[in-house]
């Protein structure tokens, strides 16, 4: 039973360290300015899912951030009522950026 305890304690803390490491206004403004809001919402869906359900989809998977950051990065073709269109890129140059993008993404 400790070791259970344990191992939930250490989860949390992990999870709320990553959380902390979250710069929440610079992610926030890039996704704005890059018009990831067009598409996506923190917590609805529109004609990309929701961050939220993007959390959940990667929840525990060791490769979740290099999984978003190919996605966010190279442009991938997706599929919006039925039509294809490249998905944008964040509009900047900076890896730390992109990656706090990510861990916003991660952490709702």
């Amino acid at each position: 039973m400790r070791t259970l305890i344990a191992a939930a304690a250490v989860a949390l803390a992990t999870s709320a360290a990553q959380a902390q490491n979250v710069d929440v206004a610079a992610a926030e403004a890039l996704a704005k300015k890059s018009g990831c809001m067009k598409c996506h919402s923190v917590t609805a869906k529109k004609d990309g899912p929701s961050f939220k359900a993007t959390a959940e989809k990667y929840k525990g998977k060791p490769d979740a951030e290099a999984a978003l950051y190919k996605h966010l990065t190279t442009n991938p073709t997706i599929k919006i009522d039925g039509k294809e269109e490249k998905h944008e890129s964040p509009k900047t140059k900076s890896d730390a950026e992109i990656k706090n993008l990510i861990a916003f993404i991660l952490s709702r």
